[in-house]
Protein backbone atom coordinates (compact mmCIF):
# COMPACT_ATOMS: atom_id res chain seq x y z
CA UNK A 1 0.00 0.00 0.00
CA UNK A 2 2.47 2.61 1.10
CA UNK A 3 4.08 1.19 -2.27
CA UNK A 4 1.53 2.19 -4.13
CA UNK A 5 1.08 5.61 -2.75
CA UNK A 6 4.88 6.45 -3.40
CA UNK A 7 4.29 5.15 -7.04
CA UNK A 8 1.35 8.01 -7.36
CA UNK A 9 3.01 10.87 -6.13
CA UNK A 10 6.29 9.89 -7.90
CA UNK A 11 3.84 9.53 -10.99
CA UNK A 12 1.99 12.93 -10.45
CA UNK A 13 5.94 14.79 -10.39
CA UNK A 14 7.00 13.23 -13.22
CA UNK A 15 3.59 14.20 -15.12
CA UNK A 16 4.09 17.87 -14.15
CA UNK A 17 7.76 17.94 -15.25
CA UNK A 18 6.64 16.28 -18.56
CA UNK A 19 3.84 19.02 -19.04
CA UNK A 20 6.23 22.17 -18.02
CA UNK A 21 8.87 20.66 -20.53
CA UNK A 22 6.49 20.40 -23.06
CA UNK A 23 5.40 23.93 -22.90
CA UNK A 24 8.55 25.27 -22.39
CA UNK A 25 9.28 23.69 -26.15
CA UNK A 26 5.84 24.60 -27.64
CA UNK A 27 6.77 28.06 -26.27
CA UNK A 28 10.31 28.20 -27.78
CA UNK A 29 8.68 27.10 -31.35
CA UNK A 30 5.56 29.88 -31.27
CA UNK A 31 6.44 33.53 -30.85
CA UNK A 32 7.54 34.95 -27.36
CA UNK A 33 4.28 35.59 -25.53
CA UNK A 34 3.52 38.45 -23.60
CA UNK A 35 4.09 39.40 -20.12
CA UNK A 36 0.52 39.18 -18.50
CA UNK A 37 1.02 35.54 -20.48
CA UNK A 38 3.71 34.95 -18.83
CA UNK A 39 2.58 35.80 -15.80
CA UNK A 40 -0.56 33.91 -15.85
CA UNK A 41 1.53 30.88 -16.92
CA UNK A 42 3.67 31.02 -14.30
CA UNK A 43 0.39 31.65 -11.85
CA UNK A 44 -0.78 28.05 -13.07
CA UNK A 45 2.55 26.38 -12.55
CA UNK A 46 2.70 27.30 -9.16
CA UNK A 47 -0.52 26.08 -8.28
CA UNK A 48 0.73 22.84 -9.67
CA UNK A 49 3.63 22.84 -7.53
CA UNK A 50 1.45 23.48 -4.41
CA UNK A 51 -0.90 20.65 -5.18
CA UNK A 52 1.44 17.94 -5.76
CA UNK A 53 3.51 19.48 -2.70
CA UNK A 54 0.38 18.78 -0.12
CA UNK A 55 -0.09 15.45 -2.14
CA UNK A 56 3.52 14.67 -0.86
CA UNK A 57 3.40 15.37 2.61
CA UNK A 58 0.31 13.58 2.88
CA UNK A 59 1.40 10.57 1.88
CA UNK A 60 4.70 11.39 3.87
CA UNK A 61 2.44 11.11 6.83
CA UNK A 62 0.67 8.29 6.51
CA UNK A 63 3.62 6.20 5.73
CA UNK A 64 4.93 7.29 9.43
CA UNK A 65 1.91 6.73 10.96
CA UNK A 66 1.95 2.70 9.05
CA UNK A 67 5.30 2.26 10.19
CA UNK A 68 4.06 3.19 13.62
CA UNK A 69 1.34 0.64 13.41
CA UNK A 70 4.12 -1.94 12.30
CA UNK A 71 6.05 -1.55 15.42
CA UNK A 72 3.32 -1.55 17.52
CA UNK A 73 2.33 -4.74 16.12
CA UNK A 74 5.58 -6.38 16.08
CA UNK A 75 6.07 -5.53 20.16
CA UNK A 76 2.54 -7.11 21.46
CA UNK A 77 3.51 -10.18 18.98
CA UNK A 78 6.93 -10.18 21.42
CA UNK A 79 4.94 -9.54 24.40
CA UNK A 80 2.64 -12.00 24.06
CA UNK A 81 4.94 -14.72 23.23
CA UNK A 82 6.70 -14.21 26.38
CA UNK A 83 3.97 -13.57 28.48
CA UNK A 84 4.81 -9.84 29.67
CA UNK A 85 2.85 -6.94 28.73
CA UNK A 86 0.87 -7.43 31.86
CA UNK A 87 0.08 -11.48 30.83
CA UNK A 88 -1.91 -10.38 27.35
CA UNK A 89 -3.85 -12.81 26.08
CA UNK A 90 -3.72 -15.25 28.95
CA UNK A 91 -7.36 -16.69 28.48
CA UNK A 92 -5.94 -18.16 25.39
CA UNK A 93 -2.87 -19.98 28.04
CA UNK A 94 -5.78 -21.42 30.36
CA UNK A 95 -7.86 -24.38 29.69
CA UNK A 96 -11.16 -25.83 31.58
CA UNK A 97 -12.65 -29.51 32.00
CA UNK A 98 -13.62 -32.22 34.12
CA UNK A 99 -15.65 -35.01 34.67
CA UNK A 100 -18.55 -36.53 36.66
CA UNK A 101 -20.39 -39.40 37.39
CA UNK A 102 -23.54 -40.70 38.94
CA UNK A 103 -23.86 -44.07 40.51
CA UNK A 104 -27.35 -45.79 41.37
CA UNK A 105 -26.27 -49.36 43.23
CA UNK A 106 -29.17 -51.99 43.89
CA UNK A 107 -28.79 -54.91 46.31
CA UNK A 108 -30.13 -57.81 45.77
CA UNK A 109 -30.28 -59.34 49.08
CA UNK A 110 -29.89 -56.52 51.85
CA UNK A 111 -32.35 -54.00 49.69
CA UNK A 112 -29.94 -51.09 51.03
CA UNK A 113 -30.33 -49.49 47.36
CA UNK A 114 -28.26 -46.13 47.01
CA UNK A 115 -27.76 -43.45 44.15
CA UNK A 116 -25.01 -41.12 44.71
CA UNK A 117 -23.50 -38.19 42.29
CA UNK A 118 -20.17 -39.96 43.19
CA UNK A 119 -17.74 -37.45 41.75
CA UNK A 120 -17.70 -33.91 40.29
CA UNK A 121 -14.09 -32.91 39.29
CA UNK A 122 -12.64 -29.65 37.42
CA UNK A 123 -9.46 -29.05 35.58
CA UNK A 124 -7.56 -26.02 35.42
CA UNK A 125 -4.17 -25.73 33.26
CA UNK A 126 -2.45 -22.86 32.05
CA UNK A 127 1.01 -22.36 29.47
CA UNK A 128 2.76 -19.90 31.29
CA UNK A 129 5.12 -20.38 28.29
CA UNK A 130 5.75 -23.16 25.84
CA UNK A 131 8.07 -24.97 28.22
CA UNK A 132 6.75 -24.63 31.48
CA UNK A 133 2.80 -25.34 32.51
CA UNK A 134 0.46 -25.86 35.23
CA UNK A 135 -2.17 -28.43 36.00
CA UNK A 136 -4.85 -29.02 38.46
CA UNK A 137 -7.60 -31.13 39.58
CA UNK A 138 -10.29 -30.28 42.23
CA UNK A 139 -12.99 -32.99 43.16
CA UNK A 140 -16.31 -32.72 45.26
CA UNK A 141 -17.26 -36.55 46.15
CA UNK A 142 -20.59 -37.62 47.09
CA UNK A 143 -22.28 -34.21 46.24
CA UNK A 144 -22.39 -32.75 49.35
CA UNK A 145 -19.39 -31.95 51.97
CA UNK A 146 -18.87 -30.58 55.67
CA UNK A 147 -19.51 -31.40 58.86
CA UNK A 148 -21.47 -34.53 59.08
CA UNK A 149 -21.94 -34.72 55.21
CA UNK A 150 -20.96 -37.37 53.33
CA UNK A 151 -18.58 -35.91 51.03
CA UNK A 152 -15.69 -34.47 50.99
CA UNK A 153 -13.90 -31.51 49.16
CA UNK A 154 -10.33 -32.71 48.22
CA UNK A 155 -7.17 -31.35 45.89
CA UNK A 156 -5.81 -34.52 43.37
CA UNK A 157 -3.46 -32.15 41.41
CA UNK A 158 -1.60 -29.37 41.47
CA UNK A 159 1.66 -29.51 39.79
CA UNK A 160 3.63 -27.25 37.71
CA UNK A 161 5.75 -29.48 34.52
CA UNK A 162 8.87 -28.15 33.11
CA UNK A 163 10.01 -29.01 29.37
CA UNK A 164 13.65 -30.31 29.60
CA UNK A 165 13.78 -31.37 26.17
CA UNK A 166 11.54 -32.62 23.21
CA UNK A 167 11.76 -35.95 25.20
CA UNK A 168 11.75 -35.29 28.68
CA UNK A 169 10.02 -33.43 31.27
CA UNK A 170 10.43 -32.47 35.18
CA UNK A 171 7.36 -32.16 37.83
CA UNK A 172 7.14 -30.36 41.21
CA UNK A 173 4.05 -30.43 43.06
CA UNK A 174 1.11 -32.51 44.18
CA UNK A 175 0.52 -35.14 41.61
CA UNK A 176 -1.14 -38.63 40.94
CA UNK A 177 1.47 -41.24 41.12
CA UNK A 178 1.87 -43.22 37.66
CA UNK A 179 1.03 -46.89 38.55
CA UNK A 180 -1.71 -49.03 37.17
CA UNK A 181 -4.17 -48.31 34.68
CA UNK A 182 -7.35 -46.03 36.37
CA UNK A 183 -4.80 -43.59 38.99
CA UNK A 184 -4.09 -41.58 36.20
CA UNK A 185 -6.51 -42.05 33.78
CA UNK A 186 -10.30 -42.42 35.00
CA UNK A 187 -12.74 -40.31 33.72
CA UNK A 188 -15.96 -42.84 33.37
CA UNK A 189 -15.70 -42.77 29.17
CA UNK A 190 -12.42 -44.55 29.51
CA UNK A 191 -13.21 -47.83 31.50
CA UNK A 192 -15.55 -50.62 31.89
CA UNK A 193 -18.36 -50.68 34.46
CA UNK A 194 -20.31 -48.62 36.69
CA UNK A 195 -17.71 -48.78 39.68
CA UNK A 196 -14.20 -49.09 39.14
CA UNK A 197 -12.58 -52.89 39.80
CA UNK A 198 -11.71 -53.59 43.63
CA UNK A 199 -8.27 -54.15 42.69
CA UNK A 200 -7.19 -50.83 41.67
CA UNK A 201 -9.10 -49.37 45.05
CA UNK A 202 -8.17 -51.80 47.58
CA UNK A 203 -4.35 -52.74 46.75
CA UNK A 204 -3.59 -49.88 44.18
CA UNK A 205 -5.77 -47.23 46.38
CA UNK A 206 -6.93 -45.26 43.70
CA UNK A 207 -7.20 -42.55 43.31
CA UNK A 208 -3.94 -41.73 45.00
CA UNK A 209 -1.61 -38.48 45.26
CA UNK A 210 1.19 -37.58 46.63
CA UNK A 211 3.54 -34.58 46.77
CA UNK A 212 7.05 -34.08 45.61
CA UNK A 213 9.08 -34.59 42.23
CA UNK A 214 9.45 -36.15 39.48
CA UNK A 215 10.36 -36.83 35.52
CA UNK A 216 9.04 -38.65 32.47
CA UNK A 217 10.18 -38.77 29.20
CA UNK A 218 10.65 -40.96 25.94
CA UNK A 219 13.70 -43.66 25.60
CA UNK A 220 13.16 -44.68 22.32
CA UNK A 221 11.37 -47.42 20.31
CA UNK A 222 8.08 -47.31 22.17
CA UNK A 223 9.70 -47.47 25.97
CA UNK A 224 9.16 -44.66 28.27
CA UNK A 225 10.26 -43.89 31.72
CA UNK A 226 8.79 -41.85 34.79
CA UNK A 227 10.34 -41.62 38.41
CA UNK A 228 8.97 -39.85 41.16
CA UNK A 229 10.58 -38.89 44.87
CA UNK A 230 7.53 -37.86 47.16
CA UNK A 231 5.39 -38.02 50.59
CA UNK A 232 4.60 -41.64 51.75
CA UNK A 233 1.74 -43.83 53.14
CA UNK A 234 0.98 -43.43 56.88
CA UNK A 235 -1.15 -46.22 57.71
CA UNK A 236 -2.88 -47.07 61.08
CA UNK A 237 -1.10 -49.54 63.39
CA UNK A 238 -3.98 -51.11 65.13
CA UNK A 239 -7.62 -51.89 64.90
CA UNK A 240 -8.88 -53.48 61.59
CA UNK A 241 -7.71 -51.16 59.57
CA UNK A 242 -4.13 -51.58 60.80
CA UNK A 243 -1.26 -51.85 58.00
CA UNK A 244 -4.48 -51.56 55.50
CA UNK A 245 -2.80 -49.87 52.24
CA UNK A 246 -5.87 -47.94 51.30
CA UNK A 247 -6.08 -46.26 54.74
CA UNK A 248 -3.01 -44.78 54.90
CA UNK A 249 -3.29 -42.57 51.75
CA UNK A 250 -2.72 -38.59 53.46
CA UNK A 251 -4.08 -37.32 50.67
CA UNK A 252 -1.33 -34.33 51.16
CA UNK A 253 -3.57 -32.59 54.02
CA UNK A 254 -1.06 -31.44 56.58
CA UNK A 255 0.56 -35.22 56.12
CA UNK A 256 3.60 -36.65 57.72
CA UNK A 257 6.78 -36.38 56.03
CA UNK A 258 9.27 -37.99 57.76
CA UNK A 259 10.26 -41.36 55.65
CA UNK A 260 9.01 -40.80 52.33
CA UNK A 261 8.80 -42.81 49.40
CA UNK A 262 10.00 -43.29 45.27
CA UNK A 263 8.09 -44.83 42.59
CA UNK A 264 9.64 -45.59 38.98
CA UNK A 265 8.27 -46.98 36.13
CA UNK A 266 8.65 -48.15 32.25
CA UNK A 267 6.28 -48.48 30.05
CA UNK A 268 5.84 -50.00 26.16
CA UNK A 269 3.45 -48.58 23.78
CA UNK A 270 5.82 -49.39 20.53
CA UNK A 271 2.69 -51.40 19.18
CA UNK A 272 -0.44 -49.39 17.81
CA UNK A 273 -3.52 -50.88 20.18
CA UNK A 274 -1.09 -52.30 23.10
CA UNK A 275 -0.07 -50.82 26.44
CA UNK A 276 1.99 -51.91 28.67
CA UNK A 277 3.54 -50.98 32.20
CA UNK A 278 5.95 -51.55 35.03
CA UNK A 279 5.95 -49.91 38.46
CA UNK A 280 7.78 -50.28 41.41
CA UNK A 281 7.63 -48.67 44.80
CA UNK A 282 9.69 -48.40 48.14
CA UNK A 283 7.87 -46.98 51.16
CA UNK A 284 10.15 -46.26 53.78
CA UNK A 285 8.33 -46.32 56.54
CA UNK A 286 4.59 -47.24 56.44
CA UNK A 287 3.90 -45.72 59.59
CA UNK A 288 5.86 -42.39 59.60
CA UNK A 289 7.64 -42.84 62.92
CA UNK A 290 4.53 -43.16 64.74
CA UNK A 291 4.88 -47.17 65.85
CA UNK A 292 7.84 -48.67 67.80
CA UNK A 293 9.32 -50.25 64.64
CA UNK A 294 9.99 -48.87 61.16
CA UNK A 295 7.56 -50.67 58.55
CA UNK A 296 9.40 -50.52 55.21
CA UNK A 297 6.93 -51.55 51.95
CA UNK A 298 7.47 -52.40 48.47
CA UNK A 299 4.88 -52.28 45.64
CA UNK A 300 5.03 -54.57 42.50
CA UNK A 301 2.65 -53.69 39.62
CA UNK A 302 2.22 -55.22 36.13
CA UNK A 303 -0.59 -54.34 33.62
CA UNK A 304 -2.17 -54.84 30.20
CA UNK A 305 -3.95 -52.60 28.06
CA UNK A 306 -4.59 -54.16 24.76
CA UNK A 307 -7.32 -53.41 22.04
CA UNK A 308 -7.38 -55.33 18.53
CA UNK A 309 -10.02 -53.55 16.80
CA UNK A 310 -13.24 -54.50 18.58
CA UNK A 311 -11.65 -56.87 20.64
CA UNK A 312 -9.94 -55.13 24.33
CA UNK A 313 -8.47 -56.86 26.96
CA UNK A 314 -7.18 -55.23 29.94
CA UNK A 315 -5.61 -57.19 32.61
CA UNK A 316 -3.42 -56.01 36.01
CA UNK A 317 -1.26 -57.67 39.14
CA UNK A 318 -0.27 -55.36 42.16
CA UNK A 319 1.07 -57.06 45.63
CA UNK A 320 2.54 -55.60 48.88
CA UNK A 321 5.20 -57.18 50.60
CA UNK A 322 5.65 -55.05 54.28
CA UNK A 323 8.55 -55.77 56.64
CA UNK A 324 8.56 -56.16 60.32
CA UNK A 325 6.91 -58.60 63.15
CA UNK A 326 3.55 -56.27 62.94
CA UNK A 327 2.33 -56.77 59.69
CA UNK A 328 2.73 -60.21 59.62
CA UNK A 329 0.97 -60.38 63.03
CA UNK A 330 -2.19 -59.42 61.43
CA UNK A 331 -1.84 -61.17 57.98
CA UNK A 332 -1.38 -57.65 56.37
CA UNK A 333 2.67 -58.59 55.90
CA UNK A 334 1.87 -59.74 51.89
CA UNK A 335 -1.62 -57.71 50.20
CA UNK A 336 -1.68 -58.73 46.84
CA UNK A 337 -4.66 -58.65 43.86
CA UNK A 338 -5.32 -59.05 40.24
CA UNK A 339 -8.07 -58.99 37.44
CA UNK A 340 -8.94 -60.10 33.79
CA UNK A 341 -11.36 -58.07 31.67
CA UNK A 342 -12.20 -59.03 28.27
CA UNK A 343 -14.32 -56.57 25.91
CA UNK A 344 -15.82 -55.89 22.90
CA UNK A 345 -17.08 -52.88 21.36
CA UNK A 346 -18.91 -52.05 18.11
CA UNK A 347 -20.24 -48.91 16.55
CA UNK A 348 -24.48 -48.75 15.49
CA UNK A 349 -26.60 -45.79 14.02
CA UNK A 350 -26.91 -44.94 17.51
CA UNK A 351 -23.64 -44.39 18.63
CA UNK A 352 -20.57 -47.24 20.09
CA UNK A 353 -21.81 -50.03 22.63
CA UNK A 354 -19.41 -52.24 24.09
CA UNK A 355 -19.67 -55.16 26.66
CA UNK A 356 -17.19 -56.76 28.92
CA UNK A 357 -16.71 -59.38 31.62
CA UNK A 358 -14.49 -59.23 34.53
CA UNK A 359 -12.87 -61.74 37.27
CA UNK A 360 -11.18 -59.89 39.86
CA UNK A 361 -9.32 -61.08 42.82
CA UNK A 362 -7.50 -59.49 45.76
CA UNK A 363 -6.58 -59.60 49.71
CA UNK A 364 -5.29 -57.43 51.83
CA UNK A 365 -4.69 -60.23 53.97
CA UNK A 366 -2.61 -62.54 52.01
CA UNK A 367 -0.27 -63.53 55.01
CA UNK A 368 -2.86 -65.24 56.78
CA UNK A 369 -3.08 -69.27 57.16
CA UNK A 370 -7.27 -68.69 56.27
CA UNK A 371 -9.09 -67.88 53.79
CA UNK A 372 -9.60 -63.81 53.35
CA UNK A 373 -9.62 -63.44 49.72
CA UNK A 374 -12.87 -61.42 47.93
CA UNK A 375 -13.85 -62.58 44.51
CA UNK A 376 -15.65 -60.12 42.58
CA UNK A 377 -17.18 -61.20 38.98
CA UNK A 378 -18.71 -58.19 36.98
CA UNK A 379 -20.74 -58.28 33.43
CA UNK A 380 -22.35 -55.38 31.80
CA UNK A 381 -22.58 -52.77 28.99
CA UNK A 382 -21.46 -49.50 28.37
CA UNK A 383 -23.29 -47.21 25.18
CA UNK A 384 -21.95 -43.41 24.25
CA UNK A 385 -23.82 -41.64 22.51
CA UNK A 386 -20.98 -39.36 22.16
CA UNK A 387 -17.08 -40.45 23.15
CA UNK A 388 -17.29 -38.28 25.94
CA UNK A 389 -20.18 -39.00 27.41
CA UNK A 390 -21.02 -43.33 28.64
CA UNK A 391 -24.10 -45.03 30.28
CA UNK A 392 -23.30 -47.67 32.11
CA UNK A 393 -24.77 -50.94 33.55
CA UNK A 394 -23.51 -54.10 34.86
CA UNK A 395 -24.40 -57.01 37.32
CA UNK A 396 -22.02 -57.30 40.13
CA UNK A 397 -21.66 -60.91 42.15
CA UNK A 398 -19.49 -60.79 45.20
CA UNK A 399 -17.78 -64.08 46.57
CA UNK A 400 -16.59 -62.85 50.31
CA UNK A 401 -14.23 -64.94 52.03
CA UNK A 402 -15.95 -67.38 55.14
CA UNK A 403 -17.97 -65.39 57.24
CA UNK A 404 -18.53 -62.62 54.61
CA UNK A 405 -21.63 -61.80 53.26
CA UNK A 406 -22.09 -62.49 49.23
CA UNK A 407 -24.13 -60.64 47.37
CA UNK A 408 -25.23 -60.04 43.91
CA UNK A 409 -25.44 -55.72 42.95
CA UNK A 410 -26.84 -54.18 40.14
CA UNK A 411 -24.77 -50.93 39.24
CA UNK A 412 -26.26 -48.16 36.75
CA UNK A 413 -24.24 -44.96 35.80
CA UNK A 414 -24.18 -42.32 33.60
CA UNK A 415 -20.45 -40.49 33.19
CA UNK A 416 -18.90 -37.33 30.96
CA UNK A 417 -16.07 -35.64 30.06
CA UNK A 418 -15.07 -32.56 28.71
Amino acid sequence: MIEKMFGRSLLAVTSAGVMMMTSSLAYAATPMPSQEEMWKIIQQQQKQIETLTKKLTKTETQVTQADKKIEATATLVEQTKSGGGNNLGWWNKTQIGGYGELHYNGLKDSGDDKVDFHRFVAFISHDFTDSIRFFSELELEHSLAGDGAPGEVELEQAFVEFDINDEHQARAGLFLLPIGILNETHEPPTFFGVERNPIEKNIIPTTWWEAGVGANGELGDGFSYNVALHSGLDTPVSGGSAFKIRSGRQKVALADADNGAVTAGLKYTGIPGVKLGLTGQYQQDLTQGNFTESVSATLFEAHADIRKGPWGLRALYARWDLDGAAPATVGRDEQVGWYVEPSYRFDTDLGEFGVFARYNSYDNEAGNSVDTEYVQYDVGINYWPHPDVVLKADMQFNDDPAGGEDDEILNLGVGFRF
